[in-house]
């Protein structure tokens, strides 16, 4: 027999989402919003060498906030987009992984590398409730001025401070202090700018 986790919890499965609580994907109205993301995302890839003028319009409508001049190269992968916030004037290149079951706020005048994964989610170390396919999510912080590396992998819940540099290929699995450079996996400060 299958455990009830939400028992005594009225709440529906994107309410315990919203909250940061544990959650069942397998939802309806979940799905429904990860379609329209993948919808505008196809169009936003489609139109984006065609006419740069309708993409960035498809992308402010897939996106929680698109910064004036802010530019995104696709394609772009994401959840939802919308709980996604991107600042003026951020630079954003190929192949953006933003998971944003929970916020993910980038700053302004940032510069994000190819191939960067911004990830919200986390699940269960247990295993027959990581089986029962619960999980959660934690907000992810990019604050102004910050330049990502190609390849960087920001984990869930981690913040990082203004004017801070990731290495390229780094794994930021804890909060990056403003006007640094990190590096590595897991990534450590090695230099204060």
């Amino acid at each position: 027999m299958a455990t009830d986790y939400f028992a005594d919890d009225p709440r529906t499965n994107l309410e315990r989402m919203r909250a940061g609580d544990l959650y069942i994907a397998d939802d309806p109205e979940i799905a429904h919003r990860q379609q329209r993301a993948a919808r505008l995302s196809a169009r936003f890839l489609a139109a984006y060498p065609e006419d740069p003028g309708k993409a960035h319009e498809i992308l402010a409508e897939l996106l929680g906030s698109l910064g004036e001049q802010a530019h995104v190269r696709p394609p772009l992968f994401v959840d939802y987009g919308s709980n996604i916030t991107i600042g003026a004037r951020t630079f954003v290149n190929f192949n953006l992984t933003a998971l944003d079951v929970a916020a993910i706020t980038i700053g302004e005048d940032c510069q994000i590398g190819p191939n960067v994964q911004l990830l919200t989610p986390t699940h269960p170390l247990e295993p027959q409730p990581r089986r029962d396919k619960l999980e959660a999510a934690r907000p992810i912080g990019i604050g102004d001025n910050v330049w990502l590396g190609g390849g960087a992998i920001v984990l869930p819940g981690v913040s990082i401070g203004d004017d801070s540099v990731i290495g390229a290929g780094s794994v930021v699995t804890k909060d990056v202090p403003a006007g640094v450079v990190a590096v590595g996996s897991p990534a450590r400060v090695v230099r204060t700018l």
